[in-house]
């Protein structure tokens, strides 16, 4: 495929055999960063190489791509309570160039001269999720950003109106997006859209968790949690 191409297929089923494992996403998804090593890959920068099948063919742990895979199509790092292969995880982040996985891996805290302190910004996502449904139906979502950076909150508040459906309220620093039920692609889009314009404000993330609340027969409720960090300096009086 030339680079031509790729624009008409980005929404179009990719097949990776990673190690031994096979994968399907679409390019979109892989192009998600477009700076990282599978960005360019298929964006046709340098060969690829495909197996017996066709495949594209990548010679690493395949077993950990369906964390990096999990990454790139939801900006957020999900990981089993067991998990023990951080390590390795890191390695594959660090080949793969996938800079936000690389800073939540590992969340490095930063030495600041004594005029500089760091500012926090807390996203959570509260959502029940139902279980039968196919798509995967949202059925009711909170999303809340908790900082005392009153601009990044006003920012919000200014650049998200077009979220009409959604009931804004701040108050103890903090704005929130109640609503649903909805479309999941619909509650991950606000969720991206929120994280990326955090980030553009010079925040970038130091940890994500996830937490699963409780299961029910028709339901599962999941929290995640993510925190991002910016240096400011300290306005003397």
């Amino acid at each position: 495929m030339d680079n031509g191409d790729w624009g008409h297929s980005m929404n179009n089923p990719v097949t990776l055999n990673v190690g031994g494992h096979l994968y399907t996403t679409s390019l979109s998804t892989l192009q998600r960063y477009s700076d990282c090593m599978l960005g360019a890959m298929f964006r046709g920068d340098f060969p690829t190489t495909r197996d017996s099948k066709g495949n594209y063919f990548i010679d690493r742990d395949g077993t950990l791509f369906r964390y990096i895979l999990n990454f790139l199509r939801t900006s957020e790092l999900t990981l089993p309570v067991d998990f023990n292969e951080i390590d390795l995880l890191r390695k594959e982040a660090d080949f793969y160039q996938i800079e936000p996985l690389i800073q939540c891996l590992h969340d490095p805290k930063p030495l600041y001269p004594p005029d500089v302190f760091e500012q926090v910004v807390e996203l959570s996502s509260t959502r029940k999720l139902s279980k039968y449904s196919n798509p995967v139906a949202v059925i009711i979502t909170q999303l809340t950003v908790t900082t005392k950076v009153h601009s990044l909150l006003e920012g919000i508040c200014k650049n998200f109106t077009k979220w009409n459906k959604h009931m804004m309220d701040t108050r103890d620093c903090q704005v929130s997006f109640t609503f649903g039920p909805c479309d999941y692609h619909q509650e991950v889009s606000l969720r991206v859209h929120l994280m990326d314009y955090i980030m553009k404000q010079g925040f970038t993330i130091r940890n994500t968790r996830v937490h699963h609340m409780s299961e029910r027969a028709n339901e599962n409720t999941v929290e995640h949690h993510w925190t991002f960090c910016r240096p400011a300096r300290i306005v003397a009086d």
